[in-house]
């Protein structure tokens, strides 16, 4: 408890120079053979395009600005959905919150031990951190891709440029891919990626942003 604490209250100022994701990603490529070499570079939220910000917010989470963590009217909506469209892929309602404590302090389980650990930390970080931060951390963080962590390693290796100058169109794109970064590439759009993008394209300029 109290070390949980402690690790929070330091990575409010201390950026996280490694996360549980990109350890266990790097020992499943050496148990297939194969080197996996990290690309990230930190970048601060003022180094970051208020487009991918905007992009992320509407894809993942619009009422990021809102919420503590968790969005109970989110919970309620998806759990409706699912009942009404049994044997239909499942909605679900992940936070960003929840999103940065998964990929900052825990692995990917599906159990309710993680989720449980899953929703401490979202609580510890909302009480914690600012929601400036949270963002910051999460679009550090994040998995774009084969060893690739954080909307700087992203914009260079798919659009070869920097975080900040990303577009509209290329911001909506990274966000697109998140829910399967793996399955999915900003450079290679699917049919289905290009539907998410016009879909959260038109929802960018109604979400509210950490100034």
């Amino acid at each position: 408890m109290i070390f949980s604490v402690g690790i929070v209250f330091i990575y409010k100022y201390v950026n996280p120079p490694m996360t549980p994701t990109m350890l266990i990603r790097a020992v499943e490529a050496i148990k297939e053979g194969r080197l996996q070499f990290i690309e990230r570079q930190w970048v601060d939220y003022d180094e970051v395009s208020p487009n991918l910000i905007r992009a992320i917010i509407a894809a993942e989470d619009a009422r990021f600005m809102t919420h503590f963590g968790i969005d109970w009217k989110a919970v309620k909506d998806s759990q409706t959905y699912n009942k009404r469209h049994k044997g239909k892929k499942k909605r679900g309602a992940s936070t960003v919150t929840m999103q940065t404590a998964k990929n900052t302090f825990l692995n990917h389980s599906r159990n309710y031990v993680r989720k449980a650990f899953e929703a401490y930390f979202t609580y510890l970080i909302e009480a914690i951190w600012d929601k400036k931060r949270i963002i910051e951390v999460y679009v550090n963080v994040v998995e774009w891709g084969d060893g690739v962590y954080g909307a700087e390693a992203a914009s260079k290796k798919f659009f070869g440029k920097s975080a900040i100058d990303l577009s509209r169109r290329e911001a909506a794109l990274l966000a697109s891919v998140l829910p399967n970064p793996h399955r999915w590439s900003p450079a290679k759009p699917t049919n289905y990626i290009n539907k998410r993008v016009g879909w959260i394209s038109g929802r960018m300029n109604s979400v509210q942003i950490p100034s």
